[in-house]
């Protein structure tokens, strides 16, 4: 870069959490065109950001140079800059040193190696260091000393510098000059650099009082826009022209030389796999087929010979690649991990992602899925011709993966084992907040400011704007509201604070901090300083374990099996061909269930009817943005109603199951070799490229298709034909095997929900305590299965949700004002004494702290006093004596027996009070609801409940309670309605407009149940109901239920069935068809868009298209 090399020495960028407005992308940009041909990064005694400012610079062309602001102690930084590679290694070792220290509350750190400072440059920064405080202060002789004892550390006083900067006074800089001259120390041009632009200090400001927690100052406030600070990123031209004019070219030309001397290159190593220690004289390939071959023999067991050779064969031809690819030790450390859980009984899922299409991880327990019989890919997972580092992630229960993650750091030791950083950002709302309350803005105001960004994920302030029309007005409310707006702006985006990757470890041979900073995470497990992409980058090896809230279902569903029906469940021997479950999935039952639980996949369940475990994993694989818009066709083809098309006859047998539709990656690469005579391996590059739309390989790989085909005996044209086939869907393929894993782990939970529905709706309830609407929903449902709740039951919960005898009971813990350890206390002195005979028992042996008016009311309303003589009113009322009672006689229970006064009885409270202290007290309603009463009376499938209104077509219909009633006359002096309605899942607004409140006027009544049909809308408010129909529950008749049933006879012409397809979307009403199809054997509920008008036109249609014999509407009252 020669001699006209300028750099920047000491950067402080936003990885100095909340210290800088500074993103190293700007940093870099700004710093070329402001003539900087280097640039340090010198965060405050991190180095998150050193890879990327590394990248980026070489990126730019400029020289990047990777340093630390060092934090000695209280006002006493130094400044650490990397002269090569070997320095930056001690970087990372100082740093991590800093950050442990810091973790243990040591502020101050001592630097006293002399190994630990080599090929570093020193420089003593001329803000906040120790010489520069005892100068300004005259405290000359301990500034030299400080020096002197600085220069014998680092053992060569060429490395230890004196910065001085322009903002400095000319008395300082000559003091300094004289002590650096004294100590024969060079002095250094060093410019402080905390933000790029002089207009950005208002910014950085707010940024450090959102540090700190403080307010501006109103003169701060009024100053925002004239404000101009010295830390900014000076251009070269004009820093040149400063150091002139103060006679300062020395440190200039010293900062100068340090830069064209400093040559750091950093080495990106390949994937280092930590060695894994095998038990006795074996090496870890001998290890690796030991395993495997005794996993399969168990898998095996009892398959016929014929079979068995071909999955040896398959197994040897995996192990082969494993090996040639340096991969032995990769899988062991997976085995030990995974072998490891099962020992500790803790359930691991099926598989995820391609690493299920091995039969070496089916093998060695890793994975649960039979990777030849579902005729997954190995080659989509590893590929020879694609050297990539395979990628195995661990699905575990989220409430055991703490415990898995601690096995591996004792294992690998907390030099070699580390888990990974990622950095939570001020987002639009956050920073809002933030900004809003270091301005001083009240509360209820950002209140409205957050209401004002719409509910988008990762939404900007921008999108936000564009789309807000409430969010513009309150930026042109005021001055002081743009202000907030424009500096939220600008700080939005950068990292708040830091956390742990929810997933992630590394594991590494060497020590850690040869090849990554660390700080202190959890539980004394270290934490890189980097972030997933960079460790991988460094060549460390990552595993992702992922807690699943499922998994923790499926383990917890299954130990209550066992509690609850004395019933032993191993999921795994499930039969994925259960015709209940198969059936729970038709019918879209799948509340609760992994993966299947949204309003649009259950819609796709009942139009598709799955047949087969098959049919589901398609569904699994189909219903995400893109291969979507395959569904329709799926479905009509899986329905005979449109004809399955293959490219090639002889591709049939590779796309039959999804009726001629690439549905998977596999179909994808599976056609390219059975077609264009790829290797699996060369099929998995041309997929890889034609999902990520390459068009060059695409193009050659392309020829090589049609000559592949050509050789087989395919023409060209139909060769490029079939490559234009692949090439359209290749993009929409979704990876088969983790498809199949994943539908494996749904059909496991839904075969549970099937057959032991009060096991499964127990287990899902303890994943959603504390979240009132889903608790409502799932409880909703388990009373449509027939499961019986219980209220909290001193004498029979636990913390959770338990069973017995196939009823659940609520947990104490569910009960809000209830404290953990009092919840515990009653459960102890259960066990340990028996149950509570009474109230007076109850309150008799428990401990006098938790004898407090609330807590017991508590446990009242919540109901768990039910199961004794008195009911909630009489306890209620006669608590306050219950209580003087305990007091006068203290602790001896004589005198609290002769003592204790007779109960008052009282009539039981209300159902309305009972429900609203329920709701209260375990956040839903328990006891029968009033709507519960009127359930019967309408067709379920077009009555929905107020928490799913959003999954519902138009027009929706609902039974509520009517809370409250708000009449208004409007502008033309007709009177309107606004209606608090509410059922067992919530509460919702209801506005009645003049034309219906005329005709209901007479019916609305509080306390009342009504029948409300209309269309949602979202308002500003929330969300609420437009009624256009509205009937009292109380008046609903029975209706006759009608159906029709349709049958197609053997050999209707296909013609005829599109005619049939065609006459149902004519008459199309709310009468169900059941259609039975002859040539395939099969009667099924057709979808509600197939449902005809009850209509005698309808009959004779028919008729005629299907002849009289076959068309019949049946009452099925009757």
């Amino acid at each position: 870069m020669g001699s006209a090399v300028f750099g920047a020495l000491q950067v402080i960028s936003s990885f100095s959490l909340l210290q800088s407005t500074i993103k190293i992308p700007q940093l870099v940009c700004e710093a070329k065109k402001r003539g900087y041909s280097a640039l340090a990064l010198t965060d405050l005694n991190v180095m998150y950001g050193a890879i990327d400012f590394y990248h980026e610079c070489l990126a730019a062309g400029i020289k990047p140079i990777v340093g630390l602001t060092l934090e000695l102690g209280a006002d006493d930084q130094l400044l650490l800059l990397a002269k090569n590679e070997h320095g930056y290694q001690n970087l990372m070792r100082i740093s991590t040193r800093k950050m442990l220290a810091l973790a243990k509350g040591e502020k101050t750190l001592k630097i006293d190696d002399k190994k630990e400072l080599q090929d570093l440059a020193i420089i003593v920064p001329p803000q906040k260091n120790y010489v520069v405080t005892a100068v300004s202060n005259g405290q000359l002789s301990n500034a030299m000393k400080y020096l002197k004892k600085l220069c014998e550390i680092v053992g060569d006083p060429q490395n230890v510098f004196i910065g001085i900067s322009l903002e400095m006074e000319t008395a300082l800089y000559s003091t300094l000059n004289k002590l650096a001259e004294e100590s024969q120390l060079k002095t250094i041009a060093v410019e402080p650099v905390n933000y790029l632009n002089q207009s950005d200090y208002f910014e950085l400001q707010v940024l450090e009082a959102i540090k700190s927690g403080n307010q501006l100052s109103s003169e701060q406030l009024r100053a925002a826009s004239k404000v101009k600070g010295p830390s900014w990123l000076q251009p070269v031209p004009e820093l040149k022209i400063a150091y002139q004019q103060r006679d300062l070219q020395r440190p200039l030309s010293v900062m100068q030389k340090l830069c064209r001397e400093i040559d750091l290159k950093l080495h990106f190593s390949a994937p280092q796999l930590p060695h894994f220690k095998t038990f006795g004289d074996k090496n870890p390939q001998q290890f690796l087929r030991e395993l495997c071959e005794k996993g399969l023999a168990k898998r095996l067991k009892g398959t016929d010979e014929k079979k068995a050779a071909a999955y040896q064969k398959r197994l040897d031809y995996e192990l082969n690649v494993i090996h040639r690819m340096g991969f032995d030790d990769y899988f062991l450390i997976v085995w030990d991990v995974t072998n490891y859980a099962h020992q500790a009984k803790i359930i691991t899922g099926p598989g995820r992602g391609s690493a299920a299409g091995s039969l070496v991880a089916y093998s060695l327990f890793i994975t649960d899925v039979d990777p030849l019989h579902y005729d997954l890919l190995f080659e989509r997972f590893l590929n020879e011709e694609r050297a990539q580092m395979p990628d195995i992630d661990l699905d575990i229960p989220d409430n055991r993966r703490q415990q898995i993650i601690e096995y591996v750091h004792q294992r690998y030791g907390t030099d070699h084992m580390a888990q990974i950083i990622t950095f939570g950002t001020l987002g639009a709302k956050q920073v809002l907040r933030d900004v809003g309350r270091v301005l001083g803005v009240p509360q209820f105001e950002m209140n409205v400011w957050s209401k004002a960004i719409p509910a988008t994920l990762h939404i900007t302030l921008v999108d936000a704007y564009k789309n807000s029309p409430r969010l513009r007005d309150l930026v042109a409310d005021s001055e002081k509201n743009r202000l907030l707006f424009k500096t939220a702006h600008s700080l939005e985006g950068l990292p708040r604070h830091f956390s742990i990757h929810a997933a992630g470890i590394i594991l590494s041979d060497k020590n850690l901090v040869d090849v990554v900073p660390l700080q202190v995470g959890n539980d004394e497990i270290r934490l890189t300083q980097f972030t997933k992409d960079t460790v991988e980058e460094l060549g460390l090896l990552k595993i992702d374990f992922l807690g699943l809230r499922n998994l923790s279902i499926l383990d917890n569903a299954t130990k209550l099996v066992q509690n609850g029906y004395g019933q032993v469940l191993d999921v795994h021997k499930i039969s994925l061909d259960d015709v209940e479950t198969l059936k729970l999935f038709q019918k879209a039952d799948t509340t609760g269930v992994f993966q299947f639980e949204s309003a649009g996949i259950k819609n796709v369940l009942r139009r598709l009817q799955p047949k087969s475990f098959e049919d589901i994993a398609a569904v699994n694989a189909l219903y995400r943005p893109g291969p979507m818009e395959n569904i329709d066709h799926f479905i009509r083809r899986r329905h005979g109603i449109e004809q399955s098309i293959y490219p090639a006859e002889s591709l049939k047998p590779i796309l039959e199951k999804t009726y001629g539709i690439l549905v998977y990656q596999e179909q994808v690469m599976q056609v390219a070799s059975a077609m264009g005579g790829f290797t699996l391996g060369q099929a998995d590059i041309l997929r890889r490229a034609m999902s990520k739309k390459k068009g060059a390989v695409i193009e050659q790989m392309k020829t090589q298709f049609v000559s592949g085909a050509e050789e087989k005996g395919f023409t060209a044209d139909a060769a490029e034909q079939v490559y234009a086939y692949i090439e359209k869907f290749a993009g929409y393929g979704f990876n088969r095997s983790h498809a199949v894993a994943y539908t494996k782990m749904a059909f496991q939970l839904a075969y549970i929900k099937c057959h032991y529905p009060a096991a499964f709706f127990a287990a899902v309830l303890n994943t959603v305590i504390g979240n009132n609407g889903k608790m409502k929903d799932y409880l909703l449902e388990a009373k449509q299965h027939n499961v019986k709740i219980h209220a909290p039951d001193v004498n029979e919960s636990q913390l959770l949700f338990i069973l017995r005898k196939h009823h659940i009971y609520f947990g104490l813990q569910n009960i809000k004002t209830i404290r953990s350890d009092f919840a515990k206390h009653i459960i102890s002195e259960r066990h340990l004494h028996g149950k509570f005979r009474n109230f007076q028992s109850f309150l008799q042996r428990i401990d006098n702290r938790y004898l407090k008016k609330e807590y017991l009311e508590a446990l009242i309303y919540a109901g768990a006093f039910d199961g004794m003589t008195q009911n909630r009113a009489t306890l209620l009322k006669n608590l306050p004596k219950m209580l003087s009672n305990i007091e006068l006689s203290g602790s001896n229970i004589e005198l609290f027996e002769a003592l204790a006064p007779r109960y008052d009885a009282f009539t039981e409270i209300g159902l309305e009070e009972r429900l609203r202290n329920e709701e209260k007290y375990l956040g839903v309603y328990l006891s029968a609801h009033p709507v519960e009463e009127f359930s019967s009376l309408v067709t379920p499938q077009k009555v929905t409940v107020i928490s799913r209104i959003q999954e519902q077509e138009k027009p929706i219909h609902l039974l509520v309670y009517i809370k409250k009633i708000k009449v208004i006359r409007t502008k033309k002096g007709q009177q309107m309605a606004f209606i608090t309605g509410e059922d067992q899942t919530g509460q919702i607004d209801i506005t009645v407009f003049s034309d219906l409140f005329k005709k209901a006027a007479n019916m609305l009544e509080e306390k009342r149940v009504m029948l409300v049909s209309g269309e949602s809308e979202q308002t500003k408010r929330g969300l609420q109901v437009i009624a256009r129909q509205i009937i009292p529950a109380s008046e609903i008749q029975q209706k006759p239920h009608n159906v029709y049933y349709v049958r197609v006879p053997k050999g209707t012409a296909r013609s005829v069935q599109q005619k049939l397809l065609k006459l149902m979307l004519q008459y199309h009403g709310e009468t169900p068809v059941i259609l039975f199809e002859e040539n395939a054997a099969k009667k099924m509920m057709l979808h509600r868009r197939y449902w005809l008008k009850n209509d005698p036109k309808v009959i004779v249609a028919l008729s005629n298209l299907l002849g009289q014999e076959n068309v019949v509407l049946k009452n099925e009252n009757k």
